[in-house]
């Protein structure tokens, strides 16, 4: 191994979340259908995800997302040291998401619906529909997050299912 492998491992071991943390006091509890969509997006990031804070180089972390007056709430921590203190704590507008989350949030009940009952081809074409306004939500993520917190498209995607699933009625 090169040194440079041995720094790139030790960029990856750093730029990561280990822990994450939906604010108790920011979800409303939903169905069975959500509260699994929320294991398994946070089952998935802790497996695998790609997490930098610009101009910082102190990671790995522990992430806290939540709702505080009507904005997004993400709250960064260092999981390195003991202290409660955050790093840092982004609010962004959820504006910019209104629209695909109203979507999306349509699609996911035709998505549900279908699959108790309707033909392959139904479901299947609903569920393109469906990843593609999340894929769309995801790339909103990352551009209100430029500057800010750094991730890749699959971290974006499985914070999107979070951030989707502290709005979700269904």
């Amino acid at each position: 191994m090169t040194d440079t492998d041995t720094s790139s491992e030790a960029v990856e071991t750093k730029n990561r979340l280990t822990e994450i943390v939906l604010d108790p006091a920011s979800i409303a509890r939903g169905n069975a259908n959500i509260e699994h969509e929320r294991e398994v997006a946070i089952y998935d990031l802790l497996d695998g995800n790609s997490f930098a804070l610009e101009g910082r180089d102190d990671g790995p972390y522990k992430l806290t997302i939540g709702m505080v007056e009507d904005r997004l709430a993400l709250t960064v921590f260092s999981d390195a040291s003991s202290s409660e203190e955050p790093i840092i704590a982004h609010f962004l507008s959820l504006t910019p998401f209104k629209r695909i989350m109203k979507d999306y949030f349509l699609v996911l009940d035709s998505y549900y619906q279908a699959i108790r009952s309707a033909q392959p081809s139904r479901i299947q074409a609903i569920d393109v529909g469906r990843r593609g306004l999340h894929d769309e939500g995801s790339r909103v993520l990352m551009e209100r997050l430029e500057g800010k917190i750094k991730i890749d498209l699959d971290t974006a995607r499985r914070l999107f299912t979070l951030i989707s699933a502290l709005h979700w009625k269904g």
